[in-house]
């Protein structure tokens, strides 16, 4: 897979959902190597925004245009990542609650972060290259789709 550089524009649905994956991993990466509290609780609203954003996109565009292409393996998958989707977001909301300087913050943060590795994982590695294929004339629709719902989610 060729290296994209981080300012091209995502040709279809599946990159601009891996473009997302990717800032997260990124975020998540800053989180972990900075000890500064604010800096963490920064990086943190970020991670939140993020992936509240990539869940609204996929739930809304991606998975049903998927769900309705694909076969019944693909039917679960889509099951599971709406099940994992709401465990990420009740840690999330778990995680509004706490304060960074609260102990149980970085433990749930943590467990937030394997979920969302896990998940990331999962679409990656079992839906992305079904959806490649069954989605395959609709990509590029599906990506003009998302990108508007994008804007009017972030309110531009």
């Amino acid at each position: 897979m060729e290296k994209k550089n981080a300012r091209s524009k995502p040709t279809d649905a599946i990159e601009m959902l891996m473009a997302d994956h990717e800032k997260v991993r990124k975020l998540f990466q800053s989180y972990e190597n900075t000890s500064d509290r604010p800096r963490k609780q920064t990086i943190a609203e970020q991670v939140f925004t993020e992936l509240e954003l990539h869940s609204q996109l996929e739930e809304t565009v991606f998975y049903p245009a998927f769900e309705q292409e694909a076969d019944e393996a693909g039917k679960q998958l889509v099951a599971d990542s709406l099940q994992e989707h709401q465990m990420v977001k009740d840690l999330i909301e778990e995680l509004r609650d706490l304060n960074t300087a609260d102990p149980e913050f970085d433990a749930k943060f943590h467990e937030l972060m394997q979920n969302v590795q896990h998940h990331v994982e999962e679409e990656e590695n079992e839906m992305f290259p079904e959806a490649e294929e069954v989605l395959e004339e609709q990509t590029e629709d599906l990506l003009d789709e998302m990108q508007e719902l994008k804007k009017q989610l972030m309110g531009s």
